[in-house]
């Protein structure tokens, strides 16, 4: 955050330095979130887990951090064929941490956990379960070799995240889904304290990533100004 103050690197017209922040701040409330939910798995061997997640997302986010000091695009860069398989050992990397967490969620499914309230275990469950469907909702992206839908790489710099104000973006799904990893449980435990709440809420928040996704596959943006402007 430091180095977008005092840099003028900039890829797709923003910031060069924004893309590592916000993939290694991803990584830490992830790593966070899973460190909170493995402690309740008896006999997990964590040490595995931790490692993958180490180097996997380690690798990931050093070579994004790498490709923004030269000023150039670490995914969808196909330009040699370097680059090119450095993009797809990433889309290995993160799909191997997504198999592994789905590995985790499965075992939240099939275990009893008498010591915890039902409410706050299926918000576990269900919130795994989503990150991992929006998860690899990214192959929508490097499909496309980009994330937006409408212009190549739009980012319209919304906020941090950069999403597009003007076309489909589909980095909005593959956020809100992935992050109902902390979303859910953290309601789940602090404010429903209920299990018919709790999965009410999972399954309108799994329709609120799914819309999402729709939408911007329509090439439509989440920004209401431009909203606005189309009912007009």
């Amino acid at each position: 955050m430091l180095l977008t103050q005092f840099t003028t690197i900039q890829v797709y017209n923003v910031n060069a330095w924004y893309k590592p922040f916000k993939f290694a701040f991803s990584t830490f409330i992830f790593a966070w979130a899973m460190a909170w939910f493995c402690h309740y798995l008896p006999n997990f061997n964590i040490s595995l887990f931790n490692w993958t997640v180490i180097l996997l997302l380690g690798f990931e986010i050093v070579y994004i951090a790498i490709m923004a000091g030269k000023g150039q695009t670490s995914h969808y860069n196909l330009s040699t064929p370097f680059y090119a398989a450095m993009f797809s050992l990433m889309a290995l990397a993160a799909s191997l941490v997504t198999i592994y967490t789905a590995y985790v969620g499965l075992l939240f499914f099939i275990q009893s956990f008498p010591e915890l309230p039902n409410y706050y275990v299926w918000a576990i469950r269900f919130g795994i379960l989503i990150f991992v469907i929006f998860s690899f909702e990214g192959f929508a992206m490097g499909s496309r070799l980009s994330h937006s839908v409408g212009v190549m790489n739009d980012n319209s710099n919304w906020f941090i995240l950069g999403w597009s104000k003007t076309v489909g973006d589909l980095r909005v799904a593959h956020f809100i889904g992935m992050h109902a990893l902390q979303v859910l449980p953290i309601l789940s435990f602090y404010l429903f304290k209920n299990t018919k709440a709790t999965i009410f809420v999972a399954i309108l928040y799994f329709l609120l990533a799914t819309f999402t996704l729709v939408q911007a596959l329509n090439g439509k943006p989440i920004s209401k100004t431009y909203i606005k402007k189309e009912l007009l």
